[in-house]
């Protein structure tokens, strides 16, 4: 579907470019709060109030980009606009959702980069992490409740969970070890109907294939070209989260943390933890958190202008490849909704995730309360007598704002940071 208007929701109905811009522009600035506080947002402006997208053509879509890797809220502007307005209708609505928070980040971590050692900015952040360890914990408890509902969910959790904390296998494996097994659970179940596939629609989808994972690789492929290390690293590593990013940006969270602070060794665990605790704070997908991390990194790698390159080069890898899924996946929707060995690697994939969020719950939990950690053969523990009493004071404090009072998530981030800052004006 191309041209200026499309028609949707009704056979008169045609979208200007004016109401278009202006509907995902608002999206994009008002994103705040996580994907189901965005995909909520999506659904009052394009089926309640618009009348754009019919209630069952926004539900199939969800449970498309559910599917994907990648941020499904963004994945989801961009299927309603490819559904308005075609590839360009898509590629624009991608865009107004993700570029307010992209510039916010940029202006973030150069703020961040300057005077995130003034020991009061640490103080600032001290509350933040402590209320970024509710929203994990909160985000668990969401997640949980929705993916494990039989006996074998809650096994492939603890599982995943064991795998990646004691074992400390790689976020990867586990993933395709879940979905494996979802889809050989699965077989035997009815397969749904489904319209049968064309040589024109194949030859449509290749091309658009090879165009979207040409755009994808240009920069990859130029950074290792100009024998640029650190830029090639953090394409590769950032490429392949794109394609591993099933379950939200909680569940890779674990994985890129481990990477970035272990394996990497580019930035610490108090500053990824810092990272989140901003990304909370914008709008658009969480997921932009990856052009925090790379931002930081840059800096230590070579300066502003390092910096600056990582976290584009970041942010190209995170989301060129969701325009792929999209524009490549959304003509066969009701074919790939209708596969139960499919949806059976979803379920699975969710399960396993659960556990995976469990682990990095308590690896900020442990780096937010304690100040000294060991390795075991189980996993990292911490020395009980290493307890930050304040840290943990702060943490009481935002479980009490966000989980007894209910307060919303960036008003406590606010009023967490400005604890912080009293309570080292205080000692």
């Amino acid at each position: 579907m191309t041209g200026s208007t499309a028609k949707m929701g009704g056979p008169d109905m045609q979208v200007s470019t004016r109401a278009f811009l202006a509907a995902f522009g608002r999206i994009g600035l008002l994103s705040f709060g996580g994907p189901a506080a965005q995909i909520a947002l999506m659904q009052s402006e394009l089926v309640e109030r618009r009348g754009w997208l019919e209630q069952r053509q926004f539900l199939g879509a969800l449970s498309f980009c559910m599917l994907l890797p990648g941020p499904e809220a963004m994945q989801l502007a961009t299927y309603a606009g490819w559904r308005l307005r075609g590839t360009w209708g898509g590629i624009l609505a991608g865009l107004l959702f993700v570029l307010p928070g992209a510039l916010a980040i940029l202006a973030l971590a150069l703020a961040y980069a300057q005077y995130g050692d003034v020991p009061l900015v640490a103080a600032l952040f001290a509350g933040v992490k402590a209320a970024v360890l509710v929203i994990v914990a909160q985000a668990l408890w969401r997640l949980g409740n929705r993916a494990l509902e039989g006996r074998a969910q809650v096994v492939l959790a603890v599982l995943a969970f064991a795998a990646i904390y004691a074992a400390a296998l790689p976020f990867p494996l586990i993933i395709a070890a879940a979905a494996a097994w979802g889809a050989w659970a699965a077989r035997g179940q009815p397969h749904g109907a489904a319209a049968p596939i064309t040589p024109g629609q194949t030859a449509r989808t290749l091309r658009t294939i090879a165009i979207w994972g040409s755009l994808w690789a240009a920069p990859v492929l130029a950074a290792h070209a100009a024998d640029a290390t650190f830029l090639a690293a953090i394409a590769a590593f950032f490429s392949k989260l794109a394609v591993v990013t099933f379950g939200g940006a909680y569940a890779v969270l674990a994985y890129m943390t481990q990477t970035v602070t272990q394996t990497h060794g580019w930035i610490s665990a108090d500053q990824m933890i810092d990272a989140l605790g901003l990304a909370e704070t914008t709008p658009g997908p969480l997921i932009l958190v990856t052009q925090f991390v790379a931002m930081l990194a840059g800096f230590g790698a070579g300066g502003t202008g390092t910096a600056l390159a990582a976290g584009a080069m970041a942010l190209w890898v995170t989301f060129v490849p969701c325009f792929l899924w999209i524009f490549a996946g959304a003509p066969y929707l009701e074919r790939l909704l209708a596969q139960p060995r499919l949806r059976g690697a979803l379920s699975a994939i969710s399960a396993a995730v659960v556990g995976v969020i469990a682990n990095l719950s308590l690896w900020f939990g442990l780096h937010v309360l304690f100040a000294e950690l060991r390795n075991g053969p189980l996993g990292t523990y911490p020395v009980l007598s290493s307890l930050d009493t304040p840290a943990a004071g702060l943490t009481a404090l935002a479980a009490i704002l966000m989980l007894a009072l209910r307060i919303p998530m960036l008003p406590a981030l606010a009023l967490m940071a400005a604890a912080g800052g009293l309570l080292h004006l205080a000692l």
